[in-house]
């Protein structure tokens, strides 16, 4: 589950499938660079085809950040659009969530209630506990709305 360097162009391919919602990735040096960071830091996460070898193509992946614990951070989670309703990003939040050391917070930004094709990732969030905090006020990438959710683990 583990990413490793030979998953980049997998990582990069499934970025570019949900650039729409999430703005410009694959041509974005900061979103490369968090990504290699989190591979090198074992905090990225992925699903590929068939339980394939790294550098098969992915079906999800996920960026988790345990580096402010007890304070933890998603800050990417994808699925691609062959995946989606089969129980991917479920695996990868379960993954992360077990890596959590309670008591703890893990926080999230995901889409505003203004954008339809995010309404997946906030009910998954709201499946597993996480509780919206202030109401949508960060813009994305793409002029949208963002909002922050929280998971108290005690």
């Amino acid at each position: 589950m583990n990413a490793t360097k030979d998953d980049l162009t997998s990582w990069l391919e499934l970025a570019s499938e949900v650039e729409y919602l999430f703005g410009p990735m694959i041509s974005d040096r900061k979103f490369l660079q968090a990504l290699e960071k989190n591979i090198n830091q074992q905090s990225a996460f992925c699903i590929r085809e068939q339980d394939g070898m790294p550098g098969t193509r992915l079906l999800g992946g996920i960026l988790f950040s345990s580096s402010n614990a007890p304070i933890y951070k998603i800050g990417w989670l994808s699925v691609s659009s062959k995946a989606r309703n089969t129980g991917v990003a479920s695996k990868l939040l379960r993954h992360v969530l077990e890596l959590v050391m309670a008591p703890a917070e893990v926080l999230v930004t995901t889409f505003g209630d203004d954008i339809p094709d995010g309404q997946p990732a906030r009910n998954l969030y709201l499946k597993f506990g996480f509780v919206p905090q202030e109401k949508s006020v960060l813009n994305g990438p793409e002029g949208r709305s963002r909002q922050k959710f929280k998971l108290v683990i005690k």
